[in-house]
């Protein structure tokens, strides 16, 4: 999820690797490159420090276990273990505002993200009525990546990015994000914790300290994060009502002219009263 470009992913597999060794437990680094799909790597037996969407995290049967959450480094996270989303369009659009890009087309990451469905399918309700918002909802994006291209070359006129993902992308791909700008943001939510198929004490433990470890400074800065903490499920359970409560609402209001297939048995079809 947050393996944002190559370098990202070697940053994240040295810190995760030093942790694990820290907690004298032998792990395996698997590269999982998007457009892998996260649901089979989250449905995995074996999982043990895998990041998980919040909203996905309550809806598995069984759930895993949460090993702790990552706290980002940028001031405006406040030093908690919250994300929101970012609402963003090309730098040279005419667009000044989220209300400018209704009539447009949007990009959404997967109908399984928080952070790219369901977050912007919930701050939107404010604007719905009974005409479309938007002419086109373009095919799922995959990562926030991929959304933020889609906006950079065009093919979506505006996409909600998790904001965490933004910041290590301004860290990792200048250039991309040098071609957006954010004109709107969702409320905070808690942000993916990692999970684990068990319970791996020694992992969350050793993940907690790591902000006490001279030696994984420089990566915990290179990846933009303060510190991990706990992670408690309490914390997630708001994500899967508010979800549930959004597509009742867009179940009977249209969102757009023209729904993707895969987000189109959670909108109502073109021209729905």
């Amino acid at each position: 999820m947050y393996s944002v470009s190559t370098t990202a992913a070697a940053a994240w597999a040295e810190l995760l690797s030093r942790v694990a060794r820290r907690a004298r437990l032998p792990l395996q680094m698997l590269d999982y490159p998007a457009p892998a799909p996260l649901a089979e790597l989250w449905a995995r037996p074996d999982k043990a420090a895998v990041f998980m969407c919040g909203l996905p995290f309550t809806r598995a049967q069984p759930r895993p276990h949460l090993l702790a959450a990552p706290v980002p480094s940028p001031p405006e996270f406040r030093g908690q273990p919250l994300y929101w989303s970012e609402f963003v369009v090309r730098s040279n659009s005419p667009h000044r505002s989220l209300s400018d890009t209704f009539g447009k087309r949007i990009a959404f990451t997967s109908p399984e993200s928080q952070s790219g469905f369901a977050a912007p399918l919930r701050h939107l309700r404010s604007a719905g009525g009974p005409r479309p918002l938007f002419l086109e909802v373009i095919a799922p994006q995959m990562t926030p990546q991929g959304a933020l291209a889609a906006v950079a070359e065009g093919r979506a006129d505006v996409a909600a990015i998790d904001s965490y993902s933004l910041h290590l992308l301004r860290r990792y791909a200048p250039e991309l994000v040098g071609r957006i700008r954010v004109v709107d943001r969702t409320e905070p939510r808690p942000i993916p914790p990692l999970v684990a198929s068990s319970a791996l004490e020694p992992l969350a433990q050793a993940l907690v300290e790591a902000q006490h470890d001279a030696a994984l400074q420089p990566l915990l800065a290179d990846l933009r994060l303060h510190r991990f903490v706990r992670a408690e499920p309490a914390a997630y359970e708001c994500l899967l009502g508010e979800f549930e409560s959004s597509l009742d609402y867009w179940r009977t209001r249209p969102l757009a002219l023209d729904v993707h297939p895969i987000f189109r048995g959670l909108t109502p079809k073109a021209g729905a009263e």
